[in-house]
């Protein structure tokens, strides 16, 4: 029999399941697990995404797990996007990822200007760079360089330093390449099997590594439908076979919820009960742009985003701007301006608990 949950409840679920309601992240890793990474395209809303989910903020803390602890890691990972991840986990990622080849598509290369020769040539040339540097982080400018003297091409010199790294995404993809710590300024690159302590002599089978990646997922996003999670995993653009094939194997730990409005989600059966007993929020939260909150979400699911916000929040170039969240619900959007904080409100929201999510907030972006 499907359970009957509203929206309002599974919005506060996933409030309480993301450390939203009541902030209780013990640290940036377990943070980032409980999310499936958290996106760093912007570093300051990195921050402030980890910040505002933890008991004990601590400033510094991801560059130390980072660079550090290594219990971390940074790269392009779900649909391209620069991501923090568990360093342990971005093996079963990465195999779950690289079940969609999208460099091998003709239009793919012509539009970044490469043939099919010379993306299997940087391909094959980006592992042998980084290891005849001994392990070394390189800078762009000295990865490119190791490349062409590889492949002897050096019309690659262009391509590879055009853009914003799209031809060393593929790289990263197939787990040959992550961020290493930055040198006087400037980003380098390094091999996970270098620089992760554990790093799996053989990625995972991409079978179990996407049934992990999908529990995962609706154990902080959820329920959620397969489409959902390819929107989140890959653009929408997955394999059918294959995340077809991923949640066949996750079937015996699923059940189906029903919402008020007719929609059937998957959810996890360990978290049924708790999801059908939890209550509504009447919270308020300020939540950073680009957040896991609505990341993992269609931007069409009016529950959460109503579409008259729509366009405030889901911005040109695939900006997402900083959200008020109240009841579950996005009310308006925010920015940090002249040292402190500018609402934009769409919806009525109480003021108290309104006033407290901006001092913490506020707090949380002192230098």
């Amino acid at each position: 029999m499907t359970t009957k949950v509203t929206w309002a409840q599974i919005l506060a679920w996933r409030l309480r399941r993301q450390f939203v309601s009541g902030a209780g992240g013990p640290d940036a890793v377990s943070v980032a697990r409980r999310l499936c990474g958290v996106q760093t395209q912007v570093p300051s809303s990195a921050q402030l995404a980890v910040a505002v989910r933890s008991a004990k903020p601590e400033p510094g803390e991801i560059d130390r797990a980072l660079w550090t602890d290594r219990t971390l890691a940074k790269t392009w990972i779900m649909r391209g996007t620069l991501h923090l991840v568990p360093a342990d986990e971005l093996a079963g990622y990465c195999a779950a990822l690289s079940t969609l080849r999208f460099w091998e598509k003709g239009s793919w290369q012509r539009g970044h200007g490469v043939t099919a020769a010379e993306i299997a040539a940087i391909i094959e040339a980006v592992p042998q760079a980084l290891s005849d540097g001994a392990g070394r982080p390189l800078t762009r400018e000295e990865l490119v360089d190791a490349v062409v003297a590889v492949t002897g091409d050096a019309h690659l010199r262009q391509a590879l330093t055009s853009g914003w790294g799209a031809l060393l995404k593929p790289l990263s993809r197939l787990g040959e390449l992550c961020y290493g710590p930055p040198r006087e300024g400037k980003v380098t690159f390094t091999a996970p099997r270098a620089w992760i302590p554990g790093w799996p002599s053989e990625p995972p089978p991409f079978e179990e590594a996407g049934v992990r990646v999908a529990r995962a997922f609706l154990g902080a996003h959820g329920p959620a439908t397969p489409e959902m999670f390819d929107t989140w995993l890959f653009g929408g653009v997955a394999r059918k076979a294959v995340l077809k094939g991923w949640f066949r194997d996750l079937a015996p730990e699923l059940t189906e919820v029903e919402t008020e409005d007719g929609t059937t989600l998957p959810a996890l059966k360990e978290h049924l009960d708790d999801l059908a007993g939890t209550r509504p929020s009447a919270e308020v939260h300020l939540l950073p742009g680009f957040d896991q909150y609505i990341l993992a979400a269609p931007r069409t699911l009016a529950p959460l985003l109503p579409p008259s916000l729509k366009p405030k929040v889901s911005r040109q170039a695939g900006w997402i701007s900083p959200v008020v969240v109240h009841e579950g619900r996005v009310a308006g959007v925010w920015e940090a301006r002249n040292g402190d904080i500018a609402l934009d409100l769409d919806a009525p929201v109480p003021q108290g608990p309104l006033e407290e999510a901006v001092a913490r907030v506020r707090g949380l972006l002192k230098p």
